[in-house]
């Protein structure tokens, strides 16, 4: 299951529109100099958030290398065998696993990156993570505790608000029903722009070190709120409808996710959107010094380069 499926995951098969004009990225400049001088490595690099982040890096000069399973730097969580050459030489990275943190194998995979990445000579890793989520807290664990030295630091970041004109959420919002198992709760959607700038502070500046940042937007809406938003910056009614977790498990088989799979992200979307993740956290302002995104501002620019014409 990729990150176009949804929610927090980052894949090789990213595709839609791109930065937001870097904000936020001008105050990271001065401050490229310090740990991460060097090249810089990031896994799932034609991603929906990881495509973000080569973006702002190269715009700031940063040596980048874009992992991929199919790129010209070859990078793929299933296969450790290849994690070596592209962390060689390496000064930084930006570590986005696919699927999930949370699904079984991940602790271990992370600790095999870190272990990686030591003996590489890494100094300094910016992992994604899930907020809310205490199975991707021990593979968070797991990482810090086999990257010896180097400095962690973990982003957990909220619903993303390019599922709905990125992910699998699109052809919803095109038919005007989005079906997803998130009953009456209230989500604090963040946009990936501000996610990236997030990032590439904590790649190029200092200070972040050991740092768990909490990453949401400035207010938390409903699916239906969501809808009613995307809706009127789409200019065609979109509703959302509601569904049992076992209802949107089959609903992926049909899709053609295997049942296991089908059945690990619906349980996830169920417990992640029972209400504990509904409060906004500060940190995207606390590290990038500025208000995150709205929600009502990612529809407008999204529909204004075209998203929801098809």
């Amino acid at each position: 299951m990729t990150e176009n499926a949804l929610t927090r995951r980052d894949s090789d098969n990213g595709d839609g529109n791109g930065e937001d004009g870097g904000r936020g990225v001008g105050r990271m400049t001065e401050r490229g100099a310090g740990v991460a001088g060097g090249t810089v490595l990031v896994t799932s690099g034609t991603g929906k958030t990881g495509r973000r982040v080569v973006e702002r890096l190269t715009a700031l000069g940063v040596p980048v290398r874009s992992g991929s399973r199919t790129g010209e730097v070859p990078f793929d969580w299933q296969d450790a065998s290849g994690w070596a050459a592209a962390l060689r030489g390496v000064r930084a990275a930006y570590v986005a696993y696919y699927p999930d943190l949370a699904v079984p194998g991940a602790a271990e995979a992370m600790v095999a990156f870190g272990r990686t990445a030591e003996a590489c000579g890494v100094r300094r890793v910016v992992l994604l993570s899930g907020r809310g989520e205490p199975r991707a807290v021990v593979a968070e664990e797991a990482l810090r505790g086999a990257a010896g030295t180097a400095e962690v630091t973990v982003v957990r970041s909220a619903f993303f608000a390019q599922n709905f004109n990125e992910g699998a959420l699109l052809d919803g919002v095109l038919g005007g029903e989005v079906l997803f198992p998130a009953g009456t709760t209230a989500e604090p959607f963040l946009d990936l722009d501000d996610l990236a700038d997030v990032v590439v502070a904590a790649l190029t500046g200092d200070g972040h070190a050991g740092a768990v940042y909490e990453l949401t937007g400035p207010r938390s809406l409903t699916f239906a709120e969501a809808a009613e938003e995307l809706g009127r910056a789409a200019g065609r009614p979109v509703q959302y409808v509601p569904v049992t977790g076992p209802a949107y498990a089959s609903m992926l088989e049909e899709f053609g996710v295997p049942g296991p799979e089908a059945g690990f992200l619906a349980e996830l979307f169920v417990t992640l959107l029972d209400g504990h993740n509904t409060a906004t956290a500060d940190d995207v302002k606390r590290v990038l010094g500025r208000e995150p995104k709205d929600f009502s501002v990612f529809a407008r620019e999204a529909a204004g380069d075209g998203a929801w014409h098809g």
